[in-house]
Order: C-alpha cells, then sequence, then structure tokens
C-alpha cells in the first residue's frame, strides 16, 4: 500500500510540474509550428534518407545567418517561407526536421518540421528521386510526435497545446512537375487528362487534411502551387524563350488551385469555427514578382543563381577544389537560387504577402490573423 501511495504522488507530481513547464515556456515559444511538404520547406529530413534529392552541399544555405552560411537541408541559399513567417511571430529557433536525431521534445516546444524535397500528394511522385517522404508518411510521423505528447502532458494537454498551434502544408509542386515529364508515368498507367489528374491531387490531399484534423490540428494553412510554368526547369524542358512560361502547365495549376481552394471552403463549413483552413494563393504572388520584377529590386526573373538553366540543372561547390556550378554575384537580384526554387529575397516577398495580404492572397484571413484565431 505504501509503494502504491508513493507511486501515486510520484505521478501527480510528474502532471503538475510537465503543466507549471509547458505553461512557462509559453513566453519564450509563443509560436508554435508544424510544418508539411516538399523542398520548398524541406529544413534538412532528406539529409537523413537514401535520396538524390539532397541539399546537403555548399552553396546551398550560403546566406542561411544560424548556419553560418553552411548548407542545413534547405533548397535555397537562405530561409525558407516557413523559416521567415516563425520569425515575424518572434522565434528564435526553427522547427528542426523530423528525422534528425533526439527531435521529439520539440513538439512540445516550438513544432517540428516534416517536409521533405522531391515528395508529394501522392505517393508515388518522386520515385526517380528513390527517397522521399510522401505527405502520407509526413502525417504517419506527425502522429509519432503526437503520441509522445499524450505520453509527456497527457491526452487533455496535448490537444489544447495543437489547438494553438499552426499546421502549414506546402505540397503538390513535384506532383504537378513529375506530371509534365512524359518518362514518368502518372500510376503506371500513363497519362490522365489534367481534370482528372488534379481530382486526384485534391481528394488525396483532402484526406491528409481530415486526418490531421482528426490528431488534433485546428488552425492550418494550406499553400497552392505556384506558377510552375515559369520556373527555369519547365522553362528548359519546354524550350520556352526567354520570359515566357508554360501556358499548359499554368493552367493545370491554376485549375488545381481553384479545386483545392473551393475544398478548403467546403472543410471550413463542415469543421469550423472550431477549425480553420487557410488557403494561401501563392500563384498570384509569385506572378506578380516575375512581372514587376524590377519593382521588387530584383535584376533577373528567367536566370537561376546557381546551376544554370540547362540538364543537369546541378548547384554546387566541391569542398576543397574550385569546381563550381555558376553562381550569381548577387544572391538578393535573383528571383530563383536554382532551376526549380526561389531564393530567400523571393520567399520574403511571398512571406509578406500572407501574413499580411487580403482575402485575395490569403482567404479567408490571413496567416497573422490566423495566429491570432481563436474559435
Amino acid at each position: 500500500m505504501e509503494a502504491l501511495k508513493i507511486s501515486h504522488c510520484f505521478l501527480l507530481w510528474f502532471m503538475c510540474s510537465t503543466v507549471l513547464f509547458l505553461n512557462a515556456l509559453q513566453p519564450c515559444f509563443a509560436f508554435t509550428s508544424f510544418v508539411f511538404g516538399d523542398s520548398l520547406v524541406d529544413a534538412g529530413n532528406n539529409d537523413y534518407i537514401f535520396t538524390l534529392s539532397k541539399a546537403d552541399s555548399p552553396p546551398y544555405g550560403i546566406d542561411f545567418k544560424p548556419s553560418g552560411g553552411h548548407p542545413t537541408g534547405r533548397f535555397t541559399n537562405g530561409r525558407t517561407i516557413s523559416d521567415i513567417v516563425g520569425q515575424a511571430f518572434g522565434a528564435k529557433s526553427f522547427p528542426p526536421p523530423y528525422l534528425a536525431p533526439n527531435t521529439q521534445a520539440n513538439s512540445i516546444l516550438g513544432g517540428i518540421n516534416y517536409a521533405s524535397g522531391a515528395s508529394g500528394i501522392l505517393d508515388k511522385t518522386g520515385v526517380l528521386f528513390i527517397g522521399r517522404v510522401p505527405l502520407r508518411e509526413q502525417v504517419d510521423n506527425f502522429e509519432q510526435s503526437r503520441s509522445y505528447m499524450v505520453k509527456v502532458i497527457g491526452e487533455k494537454n496535448a490537444m489544447k497545446f495543437l489547438k494553438k498551434a499552426i499546421f502549414s502544408v506546402t505540397i503538390g509542386s513535384n506532383d504537378v512537375l513529375n506530371y509534365f515529364q512524359p518518362t514518368i508515368p502518372f500510376l503506371g498507367y500513363g497519362k490522365v487528362s489534367p481534370n482528372l489528374f488534379q481530382d486526384f491531387m485534391v481528394s488525396n490531399l483532402t484526406i491528409h487534411l481530415k486526418r490531421l484534423h482528426l490528431l488534433g490540428a485546428r488552425k492550418f494553412i494550406v499553400v497552392g502551387v505556384g506558377p510552375l510554368g515559369c520556373i527555369p526547369f519547365i522553362r528548359a524542358i519546354k524550350l520556352l524563350p526567354s520570359g515566357q512560361c508554360s501556358a499548359e502547365v499554368n493552367e493545370l495549376i491554376q485549375g488545381y488551385n481553384t479545386k483545392l481552394n473551393g475544398v478548403l471552403d467546403q472543410l471550413n463549413q463542415e469543421l469550423g469555427p472550431e477549425a480553420i483552413f487557410v488557403y494561401a494563393n501563392s500563384f498570384d504572388i509569385f506572378m506578380k514578382i516575375i512581372g514587376n520584377y524590377h519593382q521588387y529590386g530584383f535584376e533577373d526573373a528567367n536566370e537561376p543563381c546557381c546551376g544554370g538553366n540547362f540538364p543537369p540543372f546541378i548547384c554546387f561547390k566541391s569542398s576543397g577544389t574550385n569546381r563550381s556550378s555558376a553562381l550569381c554575384a548577387d544572391r538578393s537580384k535573383y528571383v530563383f537560387w536554382d532551376a526549380y526554387h526561389p531564393t530567400e529575397a523571393a520567399n520574403m516577398i511571398v512571406a509578406k504577402g500572407l501574413l499580411d495580404g487580403d482575402e485575395s492572397v490569403s482567404y479567408p484571413i490571413n496567416i497573422r490573423e490566423l495566429y491570432n484565431y481563436n474559435s
């Protein structure tokens, strides 16, 4: 009996201490985010798997100040959009990659990044890169993080904690890119119609969003696919002249984004106001940058800063040698970092638009309003 009393007292002490600990941490970790997606927001998960999609060597990360300019696995020269948004809310550090060692404790601190380069909404997207973590598996990984939370602070406190966190989902670009690469048949059966492909993407993404909701997510920011028809890679494989975008690619994306926005509106009606799904219109923001790049302080919206705009599109710098791909003199003057990804300078403009934009950019509310949203 005495042993049972001691055990019971210890359990009560542990639970009270944990709650007090988390309350004390609130001012330090005022912004908690769980990041899902592809290479646009990958913070280094692909560094821990066997894959051809990596950003673990220079000059990637050359302008990322927290690492002193060393690569972190981010597919750009500096910060991603999710990094910039977090800093806007006072975050002193970034959600670590889930696959890095000893990151579980961060799930009840500042959040975790589950994103993976080359991944997609559909499981088979990115198969040529071998390793990647599709969105379905990213949600699986979050479920493991949630189990850890429940073990440490209990189900009730975990749900209370998750209710305040922001869940960002930035994915779909690789699904579209794979669709327009004839060497990668969709699901092994050849290419389906654009309309059907859009429906596949939206329906599968909806399944994953609903699953996150069941696991406790309440504040969602879902980023639409940007104008991939204008990235250097697509311009190159489509043999387009400088300054011209692929109308075919952008039309498919706009159709998908419209359907996605409609589904998110339905989810708000079904699951709101306790939950809210925000659609982030990155397509229009980025098209404005490309169309008016001089007004934003850029000098080039066509060529990538690093790696060139023809196959194999590799951005690299060999350590200990002078061998490297072409690298522009001033990264802040380029819209594109490599053949696929924006520079930090472009990311900063997109992040600002999503943080404070009107309903044409972020619907039904912007990210700053989402942060303060209480159902």
